[in-house]
């Protein structure tokens, strides 16, 4: 990767971002405003502000730097396997979070290098926290205060992040494992953060996901010393595939 990356410009934009969808989330007649992809999944007004903010301001900044969007226009897979670094982004993650007002709802913004997620951001606008990883280090940003991240290492007695919207009874098998003597529930990309600042250990996902869903996350995970694995094995989880629709995985802080 060649291109200098400005962290502060970075959160800048995913403040932003975070600024137009809270702009809908609180205006509850445009909040209720929920349209359905082909997919079945939802699709809100929020959603389509926050990827117009992170389209421009990525675009400004890096205008050379392609770009690849829940909320964009599909990249042929012909073209995008050229692609040596990108821009991948969630600009809703949660969206079920955010129709269910629960505040547990991110923006995702994740540089891909070599099929690997090498810097990442996830903000949380309701309760204004930002999660950083730039491959070097990790930390999160509240009330403007920095703090660092860095994962357990736990090594008994666990405590797994689930899922509020995607339980499966494969977990139960795979936590055991592990020694996964307490469970906490949260939506969205804050199970990836959740572990990388340590009040969780261990994050397991059977189902699917979209590489946009867990880039972001993956990067501040790994930036505080954890690794996300294929569930099938100690395998690396990469990006740009063919399909764009993750296998499972599995995220640990030790």
């Amino acid at each position: 990767m060649t291109e200098q990356i400005n962290t502060q410009e970075l959160i800048d934009l995913a403040l932003q971002a975070g600024q137009a969808i809270l702009n809908i989330y609180h205006d509850k007649d445009l909040a209720g405003d929920v349209d359905y992809k082909s997919d079945n999944s939802p699709l809100t007004l929020a959603d389509k502000a926050s990827h117009a903010v992170i389209m421009k301001g990525l675009t400004k900044l890096h205008p050379n730097i392609p770009i690849i969007s829940e909320e964009g226009e599909q990249v042929e897979y012909s073209t995008r396997k050229n692609y040596d670094t990108f821009w991948l982004i969630d600009p809703l993650d949660g969206t079920k979070e955010f129709i269910n007002r629960n505040g547990e709802f991110t923006v995702n913004i994740a540089l891909i290098s070599k099929q690997k997620p090498v810097f990442g951001i996830v903000y949380a606008p309701v309760p204004d926290v930002v999660y950083v990883g730039t491959g070097e280090r990790a930390f999160k940003l509240v009330n403007g205060k920095e703090e660092p991240l860095q994962v357990n290492n736990s090594t008994s007695k666990r405590i797994a992040v689930r899922s509020k919207s995607h339980a499966s009874p494969e977990e139960e098998v795979i936590l055991k494992e592990y020694d996964v003597i307490d469970s906490i529930s949260v939506g969205s990309s804050l199970k990836f953060c959740m572990v990388a600042e340590g009040k969780a250990d261990i994050y397991y996902r059977h189902g699917p996901t979209m590489e946009w869903d867990t880039a972001a996350g993956q990067a501040v995970l790994e930036s505080a010393g954890g690794k996300v694995f294929k569930e099938t094995g100690p395998v690396p989880f990469t990006y740009n595939k063919e399909s764009l629709l993750n296998t499972g995985f599995l995220g640990i802080g030790f």
